[in-house]
């Protein structure tokens, strides 16, 4: 019973367009800064390494290297601060988290890519 109405409040709060990606894929997730009474997009691009979670607490992973610095990034897929994810890019993946690719550097890092 408290499960249904769990499920129920979630429905709610799920995006209406899911957004379609996977595990291993190169993706541009286009983020609405509000700055004072302006907002903007902001690109973060990177590899989806991890998804976690789900109905409206599912999270994802994105992975980048910055000034030979990895960079990771949490967003929620279901905020409505996430505009849009692109995907530039799929890769073939064996597994559900890519948290091998921590430990790797340079060319190291590169996955094969899926062709579709």
């Amino acid at each position: 019973m408290s499960q249904e109405i769990m499920n129920l409040v979630e429905k709610s709060s799920l995006r209406e367009d899911p957004l379609d990606f996977q595990i291993g894929d190169t993706v541009d997730v286009h983020t609405k800064i509000l700055e004072g009474n302006k907002e903007r997009i902001q690109v973060f691009s990177g590899t989806v390494i991890a998804r976690s979670g789900g109905g409206s607490r599912e999270m994802f992973t994105v992975r980048r290297i910055v000034a030979g610095e990895g960079v990771e990034r949490k967003f929620p897929v279901h905020s409505p601060r996430i505009a849009k994810v692109e995907v530039k890019r799929s890769s073939v993946v064996r597994r559900a988290k890519l948290y091998f690719l921590r430990d790797r550097v340079g060319k190291a890092v590169r996955l094969k890519e899926r062709r579709r």
